[in-house]
């Protein structure tokens, strides 16, 4: 069996690069482009892409592939046509769960930031504004007994609701919204009877705060459009840390600039890495450069993950974390 060649998209945390090696020839490419990464998958040269979110490969580009997997450095996969991977007899590998607590503890930084106006407060304090103690100076929202919003009950969502009910706050939830499925209490576990399942419009209207944890799909694009904005409370803040395209940002832009809701709290952005020029721009806007997993343990956890995924593909095993259709 010849020596297998692992191409690494991305500079990743150890133990990623040493248990790759251990099994084969590495190659570290930051920074490629399109052009440059269709090369490398359909060339033969390389067995395993350890790849990022930002990577894709469509249907088009798996037919032409030659490699035998893909080991995604992320819980996410929407940047794979995973059907046309599978078709192609091409594995898929992903990080899941070892992101839940990091990923929720950035939801409520966010949550917090744009209640308590973070942004708007370090700016004042930085340019030299701050004279003193006033009463009316950068008054926020309420957190303590105001309602959230989940959007998406998975691991994540859970671990957020575990957090709000630590601030005293009440949690409603949509398992998977768009769309409705009733959740037993078997499946929330511990949080049975803490949180209350409601219907996606109800949870709209209702919520002081919405946060965003379903995956991107053609459902889930654009979940938050204008008319979701404009049936918030024009008290609410809006948290996203699942996917960009799931907030419509134009719509987003115009809701923030004319009051339709208080404020949105930012850790992924609808085309990465540009990022809507206006929402650069606007105050109530609390911003971070898709930061969720960026704990140490967390991203070496990921950097295992993804490595070890990619070492069984390349020996024609069943990665230890696969995705299928």
């Amino acid at each position: 069996m010849s020596t297998p060649r692992f191409l690494v998209t991305q500079e990743i945390p150890e133990p990623g690069p040493s248990i790759l090696r251990d099994a084969g020839e590495v190659e570290i490419r930051s920074g490629m482009s399109a052009d440059e990464l269709r090369e490398a998958v359909t060339g033969g040269e390389y067995d395993v892409v350890l790849s990022q979110t930002s990577d894709r490969f469509d249907a088009e580009l798996l037919g032409a592939a030659t490699i035998k997997g893909i080991a995604n450095y992320a819980v996410g996969y929407n940047n794979i046509d995973v059907p046309a991977a599978t078709e192609h007899g091409i594995a898929v590998g992903n990080t899941p769960d070892v992101l839940n607590d990091a990923t929720a503890n950035v939801a409520v930084l966010l949550l917090l930031g744009a209640a308590r106006r973070a942004h708007e407060a370090s700016e004042h304090l930085r340019s030299g504004q701050f004279e003193g103690l006033r009463p009316d100076l950068l008054v926020g929202q309420d957190v303590t007994g105001a309602t959230l919003g989940i959007a998406g009950m998975g691991r994540i969502g859970k671990a957020v609701a575990h957090r709000a009910l630590g601030f005293g706050m009440r949690v409603v939830f949509t398992q998977r919204p768009p769309q409705d499925r009733e959740v037993s209490d078997d499946e929330l576990g511990d949080l049975a009877g803490r949180v209350t399942q409601v219907r996606w419009d109800e949870l709209v209207e209702r919520s002081d705060y919405i946060s965003l944890h379903v995956p991107l799909t053609e459902e889930t694009t654009h979940l938050i459009d204008a008319d979701v904005l404009r049936r918030m409370k024009s008290t609410a803040v809006l948290i996203n840390t699942a996917r960009g395209p799931v907030v419509d940002e134009e719509a987003l832009v115009r809701a923030l600039r004319t009051g339709e809701i208080f404020a949105a709290g930012l850790d992924v952005f609808e085309n990465e890495p540009a990022v809507e020029p206006e929402l650069l721009e606007l105050p109530n806007a609390f911003l971070l450069p898709h930061v969720g997993s960026a704990e140490q343990g967390t991203r070496a956890g990921m950097a295992r993950m993804a490595a070890e995924n990619a070492v069984a593909m390349a020996r024609g095993e069943e990665p230890p974390y696969p995705v299928t259709v």
